[in-house]
């Protein structure tokens, strides 16, 4: 496995963490629902991983387009970081349903196929209300809605502003979550599915393959296309999904203030905004302290990140997306908890090695080859 820079080191130290903690919530529910059930309802563990992967997105997605400071090259890296593996998998979903192995996604025979895998590979499923054909994948189309904005505010020389748009959009989360407490595109709203993940998809590809004017135009655009997604189409209410983007730019204001570039106050009081309206937006006792300690590990992650970490930490890190990715898929295969561990970890190593490595390396390669 390609080590992590020693600088980023940190983060791949919480994202194996934070990837195991999904799997443990899932597998705690499948293999010992009891004993689980009573964990669960102190401190939600799938939320805690999931938040800290939000803040670790929202720390380095904007460092990486920064450091590139090319949009082509921007989504050229993401495709091919992310869409490898996810081929991969849902390749796989469909192969061992198709056998009968695993049962069919919910909602799938109620949908268009075509519509639906449009979806899942556009990474927007949860957003336009198709099924999912893995579960997990819903944390994605929130990620790309933030890769939307960020590119957005990229392209008019904004993207210093990430304080102010994660405080924004925390205070802005309340009323519009006790507005709109349902997503808005529900049912089985085909055509306008259909219409607004092609908008997304147009906005990406000409962001990529225009020119000057027609590229700002439509990373703008794709911007405010991810902003209204999320208003009025996360399927776990309005004020939970915008606390998620807020989550990700509050990560990004830490980066910033790391970098200099805006008053650590700043930064500061954009995670107090964050907590202070995302702990009351889910009525649900594990809810709260996992924000909480989402946060808090984060922060300690971040105070420690010039310290070197135990092996193991960035080492489950650098194979995270598989381990996420994957154990939904063997919950189904395997009878008890140490085989799913004894399984997974394994198979991630294997798929990281020979999709996710060689994807990343083909994507440098185009994106040097652009460059050059």
């Amino acid at each position: 496995m390609s080590p992590t820079p020693a600088r980023l080191a940190w983060l791949d130290a919480l994202r194996g963490p934070a990837a195991l903690a999904v799997t443990l919530h899932h597998a705690g529910w499948s293999f010992v629902p009891g004993p689980w059930a009573v964990v669960d309802g102190r401190i939600d563990v799938g939320t805690w991983g999931v938040f800290v992967f939000f803040l670790v997105s929202g720390y380095i997605i904007p460092a990486s387009l920064e450091r590139r400071g090319d949009l082509r090259a921007f989504w050229t890296g993401r495709a091919f970081r992310l869409l490898p593996l996810l081929l991969a998998a849902f390749g796989l979903v469909l192969v061992l349903t198709w056998v009968g192995a695993l049962p069919p996604p919910p909602g799938l025979a109620d949908r268009p196929p075509p519509l639906v895998a449009f979806g899942n590979l556009a990474m927007l499923q949860e957003l336009l209300n198709l099924p999912a054909l893995i579960n997990v994948t819903w944390t994605l189309s929130y990620e790309m809605a933030f890769y939307l904005m960020c590119v957005g505010l990229f392209a008019v020389r904004s993207e210093q502003r990430s304080a102010v748009i994660a405080t924004g959009l925390a205070v802005a989360a309340v009323p519009l979550g006790l507005l709109l407490p349902r997503a808005t595109i529900g049912g089985r709203a085909d055509l306008a599915a259909a219409l607004l993940g092609l908008a997304v998809m147009a906005a990406v590809a000409a962001t990529v393959l225009g020119r000057d004017r027609v590229r700002m135009v439509a990373a703008v655009g794709g911007g405010l296309l991810g902003v209204a997604l999320v208003v009025l189409g996360s399927r776990g209410g309005t004020w939970q999904g915008v606390i998620i983007l807020a989550t990700m730019f509050a990560g990004t204001a830490v980066y910033r203030a790391e970098q200099g570039t805006i008053p650590w106050r700043h930064a500061f009081l954009a995670v107090a905004a964050v907590l202070a309206c995302g702990l009351p937006a889910k009525d649900d006792p594990g809810w709260a302290p996992a924000l909480l300690l989402a946060f808090a590990a984060f922060a300690a992650a971040f105070a420690l990140r010039g310290r070197e970490f135990p092996r193991p930490l960035p080492q489950l890190g650098v194979i995270s997306f598989s381990l996420y990715l994957l154990h939904p898929i063997l919950l189904h295969v395997v009878p008890n908890l140490a085989l799913f561990y004894a399984v997974l970890i394994p198979l991630s190593v294997v798929t990281y090695v020979l999709i996710e490595a060689p994807g990343r390396r083909i994507g440098g390669r185009l994106i040097r080859r652009t460059a050059g």
